[in-house]
């Protein structure tokens, strides 16, 4: 099908000023679909009158269909919102329920519903049936803050996708970081979702010691609930929390064979009106799309679809996705035509969080898992940030390795991330891991729908340089001269392929400012508290045996910082206990290729046993890290790491 932009839903998810909401996340919560459901029931069954104090009807009614409720007044508390229709229908203040005849039912369309009920009750005649959004609230015992039923805490849920059919396998491995923040009893309710949304097991888990990993293996899941093969949704919802709101993880897929093998990370909770970032298949290839559905009601025939970066024709998909369910959308059924190195834009409509995509190689049989990017669709080009480069240096960064390259081949493939981008000014840099710079090239003022990969081979070859170091990173960053603007929304796509056996691993991510004493737009970003953020804690989960874990930092710098990190490898056993650690000092603008078996001995790797876990920690600046595993020369995985 092919069309104009699908409607998206109309629901707050994320908004780059206040962070996520999570009305819509109390609304869609799956405990929350039956108890909606009936509210919705009793609403249909005579005229009805609103409150709308919060503004939250209209989300209500995207999930909760209202057609055939007999809606007569709408009454708002904000008299800003007097000139804004909900629904289709004129709205009035309050106040004018002493004088109306608002019937005998009224619907107060919030949570934490009786403040105003309370403030309201003399305006209402006494027989006045009173409804609201309070019976629908998820049990007090997953509730962080029982009094404040709308705080994030209360909703740190996200989505992770769990396969366990022919022969592939998935590992979700998380860490009790809310601990180090105040948490006295963080747990985990978890339900999974089969492809067809039904439920096939809810069950709860509790870590074993303050800063424990939990690991969700999807073999042990079958077993534990005698479940056939799945691929579904593993919905996470962490509650007795504190610090973050946010429930990140690694994601490990695996095989009956080795070369079964990719990683990734959390699928970022708020779902986006598009992502993009996603490549079209190569020669020889198919890509296909995972999509979870995650939300409580059916995304609509032609309500999501695919375009070609830099196309303004959007192919839509012509079928139904269930409530909560999961399909695969191979990309050529709507883009036959499109071929590496084309990207391929999603719209998702707000119907589903970060999906995450698998490149097939028909020849090899092999196969890899790595994700898209939020495409932002409120950013404009920001005029002002090239006056700041005397303060900010190089300014917004994207770093990523170059593995070692007598093994592995790196590719770079800039992504444009932004509805708003219309080329992209960019300047690619190779570091050595002793942090000298060996070449940089400017690559123009790159168009929309025209970015071309960037072989690292080719480049050192081109430019008759080396590695002395034998590997090091990558950085793109902006070129700003000649009026060229940037709005510091910088993405690309990293491709490796391990020369030997021709596995190929992929991630993605975006730039930010590093290791610079001023701010600019709350960077350098920091996990916790005001920017700057200037020092480092990163989770590297270790992977079962026989594979090998590896770790590759990076010490990106935006401008002059210090000269050599200070940074501490400590590792964990599974309940969170320290067994090991070492210092090590990264240059400036260098990186640090290391691996878990020859970093710590025998011994420690054997106090730490099954579980285990690394937290990369400085207090001096911030540096870039990503991990992955390896079988001998059979296969890797590659993604980057998370913060907390």
């Amino acid at each position: 099908m092919r069309g104009n932009q699908p409607m998206a839903l109309n629901i707050e998810t994320f908004s780059n000023v206040r962070g996520g909401n999570c009305v819509f996340k109390a609304l869609g919560h799956p405990l929350a679909r039956a108890p909606a459901g009936a509210l919705r029931t009793r609403l249909a069954s005579g005229p009805l009158c609103v409150y709308d104090p919060l503004g939250h009807l209209a989300a209500y009614a995207e999930f909760y269909d209202l057609a055939g409720v007999e809606l007569h007044d709408v009454y708002v508390q904000r008299m800003e919102d007097l000139a804004r229709p909900v629904l289709g229908h004129p709205v009035r203040p309050v106040t004018d329920l002493a004088s109306a005849s608002p019937g005998s039912r009224l619907l107060v369309a919030a949570f934490d519903a009786e403040r105003y009920v309370r403030q309201i009750r003399h305006l209402l005649a006494p027989e006045t049936e009173i409804m609201s959004f309070d019976g629908l609230r998820i049990p007090d015992r997953m509730l962080t803050n029982p009094r404040h039923y709308l705080d994030p805490l209360n909703f740190a849920t996200n989505f992770a996708f769990l396969r366990d059919a022919g022969g592939h396998h998935t590992r979700v491995t998380l860490c009790d970081y809310w601990s180090g923040y105040g948490a006295t009893s963080p747990q985990l309710w978890l339900c999974l979702f089969d492809a067809d949304g039904a439920t096939l097991a809810e069950w709860d888990e509790r870590p074993g010691a303050p800063g424990a990993t939990l690991c969700i293996d999807s073999r042990e899941v079958r077993r534990r609930f005698g479940l056939g093969d799945y691929a579904g949704s593993l919905f996470i919802h962490a509650h007795g929390i504190a610090g973050h709101d946010v429930v990140k993880y690694a994601l490990d897929t695996y095989g009956d064979d080795e070369t079964v093998l990719s990683c990734t990370h959390d699928a970022n909770a708020w779902p986006a009106e598009r992502y993009a970032g996603l490549p079209a298949p190569d020669h020889g290839e198919s890509v296909v799309l995972w999509i979870q559905n995650s939300h409580p009601i059916p995304i609509p025939a032609g309500a999501i679809g695919l375009s070609e970066m830099g196309s303004t024709e959007i192919r839509s998909l012509d079928h139904a996705i269930a409530p909560f369910a999961t399909c695969t959308l191979d990309v050529a059924r709507l883009l036959p035509e499109s071929r590496w190195p084309a990207q391929i834009e999603v719209h998702a409509g707000k119907y589903f969080v970060r999906p995450r995509y698998e490149v097939r190689d028909h020849a090899s049989g092999r196969v890899r898992l790595a994700h898209v990017n939020v495409e932002r669709t409120d950013l404009q080009p920001d005029p002002t940030l090239a006056s700041f480069s005397e303060h900010l240096g190089k300014g917004y960064l994207l770093p990523a390795p170059v593995l070692p390259v007598a093994d592995w081949s790196t590719v770079v493939l800039p992504t444009p991330m932004s509805t708003a981008q219309y080329e992209l000014p960019l300047v690619v840099i190779l570091y050595d891991a002793s942090g000298a710079e060996v070449l940089r090239r400017p690559l123009g003022r790159v168009p929309r729908g025209g970015c071309f990969p960037l072989d690292c081979d080719a480049l050192l070859r081109e430019g008759a340089v080396a590695l002395p170091s034998g590997y090091g990173h990558v950085e793109l960053v902006y070129d700003l001269h000649e009026g060229a603007a940037a709005d510091g929304w910088l993405h690309a796509l990293f491709r490796y392929r391990q020369r030997r056996s021709g596995h190929a691993a992929e991630s993605s991510f975006g730039a930010h400012i590093y290791n610079l004493p001023v701010t600019y737009r709350n960077e350098p970003q920091s996990y916790a508290g005001p920017a700057p953020g200037l020092s480092t804690r990163l989770f590297l989960r270790i992977g079962a045996a026989p594979g090998d874990t590896l770790c590759h930092l990076i010490y990106p710098t935006s401008g002059a910082w210090h000269p050599h990190s200070s940074t501490r490898i400590v590792l964990h056993d599974s309940a969170g206990a320290e067994v090991a650690q070492r210092e090590v000092a990264i240059p400036a603008s260098g990186s640090l290729l290391w691996r878990y078996r020859a970093l710590f001995d025998e011994h420690e790797r054997e106090r730490a046993g099954d579980g285990a876990y690394v937290v990369v920690r400085d207090v001096t600046c911030r540096l870039f890290g990503y991990h992955g595993l390896v079988h001998g020369e059979r296969a890797f995985c590659l993604d980057h790491m998370f913060g907390f």
